[in-house]
């Protein structure tokens, strides 16, 4: 990550990390607070927690985004819960904790369970919005119709497990599960966009976490109890809110509960998940010459899902990105009389399209904002192992990974691609002529990347072709 975002991830990391302190230093010290103000908390985490339902299944619903209605079905479900856990406050409306106790300890791990089986691609579905809706107003009568007669009638609550007992551990530790999976897809989602909205949706899935522990393994008289509870409230409305803007975005959402965004996805939409700037220099490239973005835009796909088939990082592969689509952002200073001429270039003129990879870094360097790993990509795309690329054509001379990555696609996509001076080559040749100067030229494992890739493609087009 750059340190850029430095300050931002330590600041969320000191967020995320306050509850479990709190936890452990002062969580067993005894209050005695009245009940009136345990209705009163539940409440607000009721109203927050409904407010968050409504938004998520009102957009899901308009949008046709199955996965949006899921997730405000778990709201749903958790708002049902909090009414009853605050409904049934011991001393308030009733005299009994049965109620209480067991909507308490089953809030958290039934919304966990319910964000997890977005995981679940039939779920996703826009076929799936209308059976999920009747699902959701079933277990949301469910729950309250359950809940008041159980109010009416105690015995019918089924047992809680006692604070610290082995059940209680047991469903701490699938709870735990549940939020750790969350936890993973929004900070890797974070990873790609740098979306502050989505380090904050890793932040709230922590904050819930956390109220987990509070929740099973503590009593009403335990100061870390009550703090669950404003735990719980922070983490729904930090998680709830903010997947609800992020759908706002229509194609340009981030999903970051769900954790599917890739790479491509950066390169598709460059100017939600990189910045304008970005897009300001590819539109000023396709202005200047609409083969030369075109091409930049295909070898900016490839190089993403080439460094996701090496598993590299989701930083790297951010970079990887934009110094795919800026590769050869210096060929703006390149005159239109070589850059489109209708032939081979002379000698001369090779050398002044040599040049654009000092230009393109330089340009960036004047523009500002751009990290060292995509001055690099820019510079290094026509290096080559063997030494006979260019700018500094050493042999011999190590090749960053994702500077090796980019060199394959460019080629590939060049020989690929009609210019009216010469005849695209097919797939196989192109193919083929990688793979002779594999380990020579290129790096082998990019070449074989690359070609898993493509075949994997291939094989996706022929199935829907069927």
């Amino acid at each position: 990550m750059g340190t850029r975002s430095l300050p931002l991830l330590a600041a969320a990391a000191c967020a995320a990390v306050v509850p479990p302190a709190l936890l452990h230093f002062v969580g067993r010290e005894k209050v005695f607070i009245d009940g009136w103000v345990h209705f009163g908390a539940v409440a607000s985490g009721a109203a927050v927690a409904v407010a968050a339902a409504v938004a998520l299944t009102v957009a899901g619903v308009r949008q046709r985004d199955a996965y949006a209605v899921l997730v405000g079905s778990a709201f749903s479900v958790m708002a049902a819960l909090l009414c009853l856990h605050g409904l049934a406050t011991p001393g308030v409306f009733v005299d009994e904790v049965g109620v209480a106790a067991f909507t308490g300890a089953a809030t958290l791990p039934v919304g966990g369970a319910i964000l997890a089986l977005g995981a679940l691609a039939s779920l996703r579905r826009p076929a799936a919005v209308k059976p999920l809706l009747w699902l959701l107003a079933a277990a949301v009568a469910l729950v309250l119709g359950l809940g008041a007669a159980a109010i009416v009638q105690p015995g019918l609550v089924p047992s809680v497990p006692a604070p610290r007992s082995t059940e209680a551990w047991i469903v701490l530790v699938v709870g735990l599960v549940f939020y750790g999976v969350l936890f993973w897809r929004a900070f890797r989602t974070y990873r790609l966009t740098q979306r502050r909205a989505d380090l904050l949706v890793a932040v709230g899935i922590a904050w819930l976490a956390a109220a987990l522990p509070a929740a099973l393994l503590l009593d009403y008289w335990n100061v870390g109890w009550w703090l669950g509870h404003i735990f719980e409230i922070l983490g729904i409305a930090a998680v709830g809110f903010t997947v609800a803007h992020d759908l706002r975005r229509g194609a340009a959402r981030s999903r970051p509960l769900l954790g599917d965004l890739q790479g491509a996805d950066l390169v598709a939409r460059e100017e939600a998940f990189l910045g304008s700037h970005i897009r300001a220099l590819l539109v000023a490239l396709a202005a200047k010459d609409a083969y030369t973005e075109a091409h930049t835009r295909r070898v900016a796909l490839r190089a993403v899902q080439v460094g996701a088939e090496l598993g590299l990082t989701p930083e790297r592969q951010r970079e990887l990105a934009i110094g795919g689509l800026l590769h050869d952002i210096g060929k703006l200073t390149i005159p239109d009389s070589i850059l489109q001429k209708p032939g081979p270039l002379t000698d001369d003129e090779y050398r002044i399209v040599m040049g654009h990879v000092h230009s393109g870094v330089a340009l960036l360097k004047e523009l500002g904002g751009f990290s060292e790993t995509v001055h690099r990509l820019v510079r290094g795309h026509h290096e080559r192992l063997d030494g006979s690329g260019y700018p500094r054509a050493v042999a011999g001379d190590p090749i960053p990974l994702d500077v090796g990555i980019l060199a394959v696609c460019d080629v590939y996509d060049a020989l690929v691609s009609e210019r009216v001076y010469r005849q695209a080559w097919t797939h196989e040749q192109a193919l083929e002529h990688l793979r002779e100067a594999a380990d020579r030229q290129f790096y082998g494992v990019c070449v074989d990347a690359l070609a898993r890739v493509l075949e994997h493609e291939r094989g996706a087009d022929l199935a829907v072709a069927v």
